[in-house]
């Protein structure tokens, strides 16, 4: 479906599927570690797959990566650049930025790393 639709059977559709996958994931014993990247602005979104999840037999570690107005908008920009997405979605992420700091989750400051670097710091806080 392109452009996706955002109603309430397709965000179910989306949290059901997104759950049947990472169950998955956590139930095969080849996977040491499951890094799940998603937008979760909302601290419901978070408790909600949580619920869902069977984390018995793993350990589980929240981290929100946020950036600068500034950052988060020549990001943007880029990818509006490169035809990933368009001008409309800019300032509603800029204003959710504030909705971040609500979370249940570390947060790490991305503005001003690559993803690379992002990556390395969320290694090695999963080790701690």
């Amino acid at each position: 479906m392109t452009p996706f639709t955002v109603n309430d059977e397709t965000k179910a559709m989306v949290m059901d599927n997104i759950c049947y996958l990472l169950n998955n994931f956590i139930r095969c014993s080849e996977f040491k570690n499951i890094i799940f990247c998603w937008v979760m602005h909302e601290q419901w979104i978070i408790d909600e797959l949580l619920s869902r999840l069977e984390t018995g037999s793993c350990s589980v570690k929240l981290f929100s990566l946020t950036a600068d107005a500034k950052a988060l908008e020549d990001r943007l920009n880029k990818d509006i650049e490169n035809g990933k997405r368009t001008k409309a979605g800019i300032q509603r992420s800029i204003d959710r930025i504030k909705m971040y700091d609500c979370l249940n989750t570390e947060k790490i400051d991305v503005s001003k790393i690559s993803a690379k670097q992002a990556a390395e710091v969320i290694s090695i806080k999963m080790l701690e």
